[in-house]
């Protein structure tokens, strides 16, 4: 356990962290994450404001965590309560208050508040100490809630968590409520962008970017794993992966309605067109000032290239959409990128996009089955796809159907 001046310390490095995560996801976890070290707490989650309700939107249980093996992710879904004093997490949002509680099974009755028990008769976990913490900005205004689950001694036996680690907690949610503002400024920014593709083109929803670019890190931290890097390798490049992938087809805001709302097949003259839409979007990013700048190149350009070197637009001039000197085949036209060729981040997506794109019902489709979807998967492995990626994808089909339910489309049976 960390000593009082250990936890100072670690306060002041968590306010530096932060403020460098600009996605809101993985901003989550990284605010539960430490929030849990610095109380040594088994368990904990995270409830973000949203109008009059709370929105669980992040957990994690690490004795949950250890029943399920190596690189296994425990899988929540999200729901959404009223702010009221019905509900511990409602009552410290109405009310501003940290609550501190020895035993969740043991809360007064003379409390507004009671202790939902129904995770627990699922789970088979027993939840006992509980801190319920406002986050609030530094206007004051509740931002959502971090609520840390069953305190641990050097021993791990579960204890009360202590008062006097209340207002360094305090000054923790407010690191975390003024970060989690940022990250949903710039969430919100991304997706005003989206909508401005959306009005484009309707196979463009904000769901969709969520889960493509969620699906993207999911594959890219199991890949990554595979390959031995770092978890301090990985976790550097999740961030600006995120967002980049939530951009891969942005440069579609350039492409004439006559083609991206065509309802029959594309001719040839067409088809090169809408192609154009991967070198537009690299060229919004062209004079690269950040990792997230150069991700976003990388994506938009690549997401459509094909392991077996059928795709496009391959090696291309960006300024002039001509073939890069020596990359010409018979007909003058660029050569596509084929293997490894292919930037990871673009192969990523390129899976990421298809399987999300098949998945789901649009005005123009209905979604796949699902085991029509995997079946196209395998086959184009190799061909379309990078072997690895594939097969690191259907390793994690758990937390990829986790982020499918967690980002719906509005009106899908998705």
């Amino acid at each position: 356990m960390f000593d009082r001046k250990t936890k100072l310390t670690r306060l002041i490095q968590f306010g530096v962290e932060v403020s460098q995560i600009a996605d809101l996801d993985l901003l989550l976890e990284k605010v539960l994450t430490e929030a849990r070290k610095m109380l040594n707490a088994d368990a904990g989650s995270i409830y973000i404001k949203d109008g009059e309700m709370l929105r669980f939107s992040y957990a994690q249980n690490e004795t949950m965590q250890k029943k399920l093996g190596p690189n296994k992710k425990l899988i929540y879904t999200t729901f959404s309560m009223p702010i009221n004093n019905h509900s511990i997490a409602g009552f410290v949002a109405n009310n501003g208050k940290t609550v501190n509680i020895p035993d969740a099974y043991k809360i007064s009755s003379s409390l507004p508040f009671s202790f939902d028990s129904s995770y627990d008769k699922i789970t088979g976990y027993t939840t006992t100490s509980m801190l319920t913490i406002p986050m609030k900005n530094n206007r004051g205004e509740i931002i959502g809630v971090i609520q840390l689950i069953n305190a641990q001694d050097d021993q791990s036996q579960i204890v009360p968590f202590k008062d006097e680690d209340e207002p360094i907690v305090q000054h923790f949610a407010l690191y975390a409520a003024n970060a989690i503002e940022r990250a949903q400024m710039t969430r919100t920014t991304i997706m005003r962008m989206i909508s401005m593709a959306e009005l484009r083109d309707p196979k463009e929803t904000g769901p969709h970017v969520n889960r493509v670019a969620a699906y993207a890190v999911e594959i890219f931290e199991a890949y990554a794993k595979k390959k031995g890097l770092s978890q301090e390798d990985i976790d550097s490049k999740r961030d600006a992966l995120r967002l980049a992938a939530m951009l891969h087809d942005v440069g579609k805001v350039a492409i004439s309605d006559l083609i991206l709302k065509k309802p029959g097949r594309f001719n040839d003259e067409e088809f090169e067109i809408m192609k154009s839409h991967t070198t537009r979007g690299a060229m919004l990013f062209k004079d690269a000032r950040s990792e997230f700048d150069e991700f976003s190149a990388e994506v938009a350009l690549n997401h459509h290239e094909r392991w077996d070197g059928k795709g496009y637009p391959g090696f291309v001039d960006l300024e002039t959409g001509k073939s890069l000197p020596g990359y010409e085949v018979s007909n003058g036209q660029p050569r596509g990128k084929k293997a490894d060729e292919i930037p990871l981040f673009g192969r990523i997506v390129a899976l990421a996009d298809v399987y999300d794109a098949l998945s789901c019902r649009r005005i123009y489709k209905e979604a796949w089955e699902e085991e029509k979807v995997l079946d196209l998967i395998k086959e184009e492995k190799g061909k379309h796809f990078d072997p690895e990626i594939v097969d690191v994808f259907l390793e994690i089909l758990e937390v990829i159907h986790s982020i499918s339910a967690r980002y719906p489309d509005e009106n899908s049976d998705h």
